[in-house]
């Protein structure tokens, strides 16, 4: 067991093996229809999501905290080896989480997308209380916070981070404003960050849907 936990990629290839036999079980128990569809994807959902905010926290808690008590000998360890790694899965964290949102989405139909996409006013918008409408504006404020972070991730942040990292071709002067740029807009979606899962998940609960 020693030698297999040693080893990444085996350890999160029997993690995925172990997840597939429980989504068969779930298939089996439950049947697979389109419930079952939409928590698939809501499981892809959480567990990219997971990784592209967890990786969001140790840029912001972390590395760019600590990054100006780091010797200057040191720091290459971090810009060179650590920081691109973390950016591979960062940026494509985003994006699969995003397609695993849209899957959910698109799986509760046309109606249901376009009502929190339009933060609840298409089709015309009930202010009555406890109006489902009420519910697609909050859960749309949500989706549209965490589209607002994507577009960071893949507009912002990424093309920065090449030119700070010296992925990119550039001189000091600017990488040193990419890599301000970068900051600012990682920082950005760090304040995004809480107001957006504090949609995603009050209106599972609140709205199971």
């Amino acid at each position: 067991m020693a030698g297999l936990l040693s080893n990444f990629r085996n350890t999160m290839m029997l993690s995925a093996v172990l997840a597939l036999i429980m989504i068969a079980s779930f298939a089996s128990a439950h049947g697979v229809d389109q419930n079952f569809w939409q928590a698939v994807f809501r499981w892809m959902h959480v567990v990219f999501g997971i990784l592209w905010i967890g990786l969001l926290y140790y840029f912001n808690f972390v590395q760019i905290r600590k990054m100006p008590d780091i010797p200057a000998e040191l720091k290459p360890a971090v810009s060179k080896y650590i920081a691109p790694e973390a950016l591979f899965w960062f940026r494509w964290a985003a994006l699969m989480t995003v397609i695993a949102g849209f899957g959910i989405a698109g799986l509760h139909g046309g109606t249901y997308t376009m009502k929190v996409l339009s933060l609840g006013f298409a089709g015309g918008y009930d202010a009555s209380q406890g109006s489902p409408d009420h519910g697609y504006t909050l859960m749309g404020v949500g989706i549209w916070l965490a589209l607002i972070m994507f577009l960071n991730v893949w507009g912002i942040i990424w093309p920065n981070q090449k030119i700070a990292l010296g992925i990119k071709e550039a001189d000091a002067d600017a990488k040193a404003k990419a890599g301000r740029i970068a900051m600012l807009a990682s920082r950005t979606n760090t304040l995004l960050s809480l107001p957006m899962l504090t949609a995603m998940a009050m209106y599972q609960t609140l709205y199971g849907s």
